[in-house]
């Protein structure tokens, strides 16, 4: 099996990142996995994408993909050339505090990304909330590899925000389970 994840947003709200460690858990986890990202030359504010396909078995072609699984929505710049990939029965994950799109015959997961990140006093950790919560939503990895990954992949300039990233990761997982219960009463 495998699964296409899009990531999209602007540059700044951490979409490579949020891509590469998912990328990264995935092979720590034992699956493979392809990244392709795209990005403006503008460090923040410009489009930013990345795939990233995760797999049970070795990945053969390059990760352009026609249609997806998922898309991680950050901001709602790019979305609506990227909706016409997603698969009848995918799930959209929508950072609602900037995003506010409805789906037919798609699950849409709003989660208010950057309002969470806010209130933990780190705006810029977002994409970190919008990624625990699609790993706690969707289980494609665990949550230990995706915090592990995270931990590995910051440059030595940033190894400071490690346990600050570990808990806005924690806060989106929980903010989902919390709606699935919700839900499920």
């Amino acid at each position: 099996m495998e699964r296409e994840i899009v990531f999209t947003g602007i540059g700044g709200q951490g979409i490579q990142l949020m891509a590469k460690v998912l990328a990264q858990a995935a092979v720590d986890a034992g699956r493979h996995a392809m990244l392709f990202g795209l990005y403006g030359g503008a460090m923040r504010g410009g489009p930013s994408e990345s795939t990233v396909v995760i797999g049970d078995a070795p990945i053969e072609a390059p990760p352009i993909v026609p249609a997806c699984w998922s898309i991680v929505a950050m901001h709602p710049s790019a979305l609506p050339a990227l909706l016409a990939k997603l698969r009848p029965g995918g799930l959209l994950f929508a950072n609602e505090t900037l995003v506010d799109v409805a789906l037919d015959g798609r699950a849409v997961v709003p989660v208010p990304a950057t309002r969470l990140a806010e209130e933990s006093g780190n705006v810029m950790g977002a994409g970190m909330v919008m990624l625990g919560a699609f790993v706690a939503h969707t289980a494609v990895v665990p949550l230990e590899r995706v915090v592990a990954a995270m931990r590995a992949a910051l440059p030595p300039h940033r190894t400071r925000m490690a346990d600050a990233n570990a808990a806005l990761l924690a806060r989106g997982a929980e903010r989902v389970r919390t709606a699935q219960h919700a839900g499920a009463a």
